[in-house]
């Protein structure tokens, strides 16, 4: 089958010199089903015309609408089609595609320089494009603030926070500033300091240090491994005051506390408190229930200190509390991030 080529081609996704949000005109591709065509699966024989494209990928734009037949749309990938039939196309790109596109958006930097920037991230926003979040991501947003990063490693940043997590994450502006911060979080230079709310009485400091890995039941959770069998992760915890919370039909106890990382790993504090029988407030996931107003975990980077790496400087940073997590601290009385 010989394919006719409409319009400008795909979206180049570094390419990022046109407006912000702009349309593309998409790719059509049209086509007449030969002899061999005939009866085959209308999802099928379109990998014949456009074989750049997955299967699933091309489902989904016949589920779309963007396929007709004969100039009538097409909305079944099993459609059979008939010898001698015209098939058009619209090649709307993947959703992958399009994830490192600027998007502006509104961030809050507490630090910036040529080297580099702090963010403090608003809970709720996904850090990197993946399936469900390919765009509106904090990636996104760097990049419509610094359309350098587009050559940079995942756009500069070089350690990330969980989505409902608030708080301060480092990003590089350059390769220079990027290797040398990457080397710094693997060296554990970089100090990273976190408050938060859990369940229970907890008045005295105590350190969690369990390895973690995949949970093998859930792959959307972290949990404690048996010895030699995950990595390394360490978390000291230090009390900041303890408040009652009015849950109907009783009180119960919650503890203001600050964690303080010798490791970063995924849902680290989260799964070290749930461990020690603390789950966060609100942390659904690790059996933390809500209260005090709280819909997502009771957690915040709070403070980060580390080597500046073009001046070599100790820069230390602190982010408040975020309204939700300031309201909820205030009503169990406890204590600020001390000095």
């Amino acid at each position: 089958m010989d394919a006719e080529y409409r319009s400008g081609g795909l979206h180049d996704p570094e390419d990022e010199t046109g407006d912000i949000g702009a349309e593309d005109s998409p790719e059509r591709r049209v086509a007449d089903v030969d002899a061999a065509g005939h009866g085959e699966r209308l999802d099928r024989w379109l990998t014949g015309i456009a074989p750049e494209f997955s299967r699933n990928h091309l489902q989904v734009l016949i589920e779309r609408g963007c396929v007709t037949a004969d100039g009538k749309p097409v909305a079944k990938p099993a459609h059979k089609l008939r010898a001698g039939q015209r098939v058009e196309v619209e090649l709307q790109p993947t959703d992958e595609s399009r994830a490192f596109r600027a998007e502006a958006m509104a961030l809050d930097f507490v630090f910036e320089d040529e080297h580099l920037l702090v963010v403090n991230k608003p809970a709720g926003l996904v850090v990197h494009p993946a399936a469900g979040n390919w765009s509106g991501t904090l990636m996104n947003g760097l990049l419509a603030h610094h359309p350098a990063a587009a050559g940079l490693p995942r756009a500069g940043i070089v350690h990330r926070l969980d989505k409902d997590t608030s708080g301060l994450m480092i990003v590089g502006k350059t390769l220079a500033a990027v290797t040398a911060l990457s080397r710094q979080i693997a060296a554990r230079e970089v100090h990273r300091e976190y408050l938060a709310l859990a369940w229970g009485r907890a008045d005295e400091a105590f350190v969690v240090e369990q390895p973690l890995r995949r949970d093998p039941i859930s792959r959307v959770k972290m949990a404690v491994a048996p010895a030699n069998m995950g990595k390394p992760a360490r978390t000291d915890v230090f009390p900041l005051g303890v408040g009652e919370v009015d849950m109907s039909v009783q009180t119960r106890p919650v503890s203001a506390v600050h964690c303080v990382l010798h490791s970063g790993r995924t849902h680290q504090i989260r799964v070290h408190l749930m461990h020690s029988g603390h789950p966060l407030v609100a942390d659904t996931l690790y059996g933390g229930v809500q209260a005090l107003g709280l819909v997502r975990q009771a957690l915040h980077a709070a403070r980060l200190s580390f080597t500046h790496p073009a001046t070599g400087e100790t820069l230390t940073l602190s982010a408040p509390l975020p309204a939700d997590l300031a309201s909820a601290w205030r009503e169990i009385g406890a204590a600020g991030l001390p000095d």
